[in-house]
């Protein structure tokens, strides 16, 4: 199965539909037609439908493939692009008991946890545990050029035994069968014109039929190649099952063909069947751009028009390539989470290795950044928030990380003491700090132990107290008490002096 959106199907002017879908804005101002996003989950063999959604654009291609999430099974392989590598979203995937293999885009970096022989490494992604490949794909074109491109894949196929890294990559390039089923349906089917309807009602119901009369000629072409042993669907011609169709409706036949198990549409498709697939590459252009005075980008290396390929070579990287995890414009030096050199750890190995070191302990980001020997504290607190975005880790509350199976034992702060009424305030937030002490404590935990409903003024006066050394601060906005024995403890009777 595949997942992917289609975002050119056009409706038409009017107040209504522009309530419903918006508006289409371009960098020249409000443009065009007002376009609807189909999103659909095609069978990538017979590029049948399965389910679809649709709706305004302003929400994304995730926010339409959930609504079609409680159609796939344990018995399911789902394919999609770089546009659905959200973590999220690919736990989602597995929680239902299907299997995926989806591109992710060139800056995500995964922490490393096994390295299997086929080049590729296992990891995780939230919850799930992921097998990823990096693999480079040169073709060389039949004119004599030759195309190179990085591939990043990420899949729960695990076993390296069974699905072999090379053979999952060729795999994936079954992906694009499902353009071939938007091309059939926006083009061959539609021939560009724009909906008719002019509200959401009517839009709707357009739609619903038009997806239903693409299924049926679908099923009807494979029930037609079906009847012939050793035929692959991909020969089906979706144009010769249409024209048939349109001619059924303008002849009015009233007798059966003599095929009745094909029928007069599938006898079409039968006797027009295409040529073999042939292995082809051109560069990516948009069908429907905003602007008709469009340019080549400079940078496209693969070739303008339709070019058949010769011969196709795959090489999966045992080392993943150093392009930098996260650009910081203002930290130029700290930019990336991959190694400078090969073999060397990335920083996220590290701070896997460092959390590991001391299970339970919540680390602050320059405790995280000093222990891995970060050039730029600031750009690797930034990597750490996106890391726990990601799933990577775990961030029990603000400025503070740990990792992720540790985070259920530790996940609520221990309880404080009960604390005599008219204690004051230095010695009450003193005995809580002693309480735990290897516990990094918040003015937010302290306040309800003292009574204060002014967090705010306990957090200025917590502050001033590590300053004096009487407490010690961990992080940003915690702190914990000093041992007995510290010499920066400093006896009570000194508490009042300037």
């Amino acid at each position: 199965m595949a997942f992917d959106g289609c975002s050119s199907i056009k409706v038409p002017h009017g107040e209504r539909n522009y309530a419903w879908l918006g508006r289409v804005r371009h960098r020249l101002g409000i443009t065009g037609y007002p376009t609807l996003r189909l999103m659909s989950l095609v069978e990538t063999g017979t590029r049948g439908l399965l389910g679809a959604a649709y709706g305004p654009k302003r929400h994304g291609e995730n926010h339409y493939a959930r609504q079609l999430l409680h159609l796939l099974g344990d018995d399911f392989l789902v394919l999609a692009d770089r546009g659905f590598d959200d973590g999220k979203f690919l736990g989602e995937v597995a929680d239902t008991g299907a299997k995926f293999l989806v591109r992710l885009s060139s800056t995500r970096r995964l922490p490393t946890e096994n390295r299997l022989p086929d080049g590729s490494y296992l990891t995780r992604i939230h919850h799930v545990a992921v097998r990823v490949i990096d693999a480079e794909i040169t073709a060389n074109c039949a004119d004599g050029s030759t195309v190179r491109d990085g591939y990043r894949l990420v899949t729960t196929l695990l076993d390296a035994s069974l699905d072999p890294a090379e053979r999952l990559v060729r795999l994936y390039h079954e992906r694009w069968e499902i353009e071939s089923a938007y091309y059939a349906l926006r083009h061959t089917l539609l021939q560009g014109r724009v909906l008719r309807s002019g509200d959401q009602v009517g839009l709707e119901q357009e739609m619903w039929a038009l997806l239903t009369l693409y299924q049926l000629l679908r099923t009807t072409m494979f029930d037609a190649v079906e009847s012939r042993a050793g035929t692959d669907p991909d020969r089906a011609s979706f144009t010769a099952a249409l024209e048939a169709a349109r001619d059924q409706l303008l002849i009015a036949p009233t007798t059966l063909n003599e095929d009745a198990l094909v029928g007069r549409i599938g006898h079409a498709v039968l006797t027009q069947l295409l040529p073999a697939r042939r292995m082809r590459i051109s560069a990516r252009r948009v069908k429907c751009p905003p602007s008709r005075y469009g340019y080549a980008n400079p940078e496209e290396g693969r070739p303008l028009t339709s070019t058949r390929v010769g011969s196709l070579a795959i090489a999966i990287h045992s080392i993943r390539p150093t392009t930098p995890a996260f650009l910081s414009r203002r930290h130029p030096s700290q930019t990336s989470a991959s190694p400078t050199k090969p073999g060397e750890p990335t920083l996220i190995d590290r701070a896997y290795a460092v959390l590991r070191s001391e299970p339970g302990r919540r680390w602050g980001p320059r405790e995280l950044a000093q222990a891995v020997n970060a050039d730029n504290v600031h750009s690797y607190a930034v990597l750490l928030a996106r890391w726990a975005r990601n799933g990577l880790i775990h961030k029990p509350h603000t400025g503070v990380y740990m990792l992720l199976d540790e985070a259920a034992p530790t996940a609520s702060p221990p309880a404080p003491p009960l604390l005599a009424p008219g204690t004051p305030q230095l010695q009450g937030t003193l005995a809580v700090l002693r309480s735990a002490p290897d516990y990094s404590w918040t003015p937010h935990e302290v306040a309800p132990a003292l009574g204060t409903t002014n967090v705010n003024s306990l957090n200025a006066q917590m502050a001033k107290w590590a300053r004096r050394g009487l407490i010690y601060r961990t992080r940003r906005g915690a702190y914990a008490a000093h041992s007995p024995d510290s010499p920066e403890q400093q006896p009570l009777t000194d508490l009042n002096a300037p």
